[in-house]
């Protein structure tokens, strides 16, 4: 079969089913008058060795919080903070304290504003880079804003650190799906293969 969002072949629009499952940016973002947001975005990901990306279906308070105060920290979704997570994507009121509504601690961040979620088990410290409004074809106005963050510090719990590696499967990172789906990264979940000969190693790239 063939779907068009002009054909409406499907109930829903596939495209987040089949893009998937995509790692999820928990991003806790400070106002200039020092209010707090916390919200997870699964259009998120590394776009660069020091840069992340995450992507807001309008002007959200994690976008304009994160431009008035001029960084962000990017928290990572684990298994075991799925509730809260979720509970974090209610519609708030612009300033009430997702961390607060979500029974979530605060951590201060070493090298930027905004702080990070204390019970997660890594943390993206980042500064603003820019935000980019995509134009969709024909013109008119953006709905969605691509927000940019360059990497300046990142906190890892000392429990997920094993000869000098990241345990990314011990941390059980959850990602979304399409409609109400998640997925969980777990022990069974990884393997590994070694670079065509000329590539790099994992150390570079």
């Amino acid at each position: 079969m063939h779907y068009a969002p002009d054909d409406r072949t499907l109930p829903h629009n596939p495209l987040k089913a089949i893009v998937a499952p995509r790692p999820i940016g928990w991003i806790s973002a400070m106002s200039r008058e020092g209010k707090l947001n916390l919200a997870p975005y699964s259009f998120f990901n590394a776009v660069g060795d020091d840069m992340v990306a995450f992507s807001s279906t309008g002007r959200k308070d994690a976008l304009t919080f994160a431009e008035e105060g001029g960084d962000f920290v990017c928290n990572l979704a684990t298994y075991d903070l799925r509730e809260p997570m979720n509970a974090s994507s209610a519609p708030l009121p612009r300033g009430e304290s997702e961390f607060d509504f979500a029974g979530l601690t605060t951590a201060p961040s070493r090298k930027v504003r905004a702080p990070r979620v204390a019970e997660a088990a890594a943390a993206l410290e980042c500064r603003w880079l820019q935000t980019v409004p995509l134009v969709p074809l024909g013109g008119g106005e953006a709905a969605n804003f691509l927000v940019i963050g360059q990497v300046v510090s990142i906190y890892i719990d000392d429990r997920f650190v094993k000869d000098g590696l990241v345990d990314t499967a011990a941390m059980q990172p959850i990602m979304r799906g399409g409609y109400f789906d998640y997925f969980k990264i777990g022990p069974d979940a990884k393997f590994a293969m070694q670079r065509p000969k000329g590539a790099g190693d994992y150390t570079t790239r």
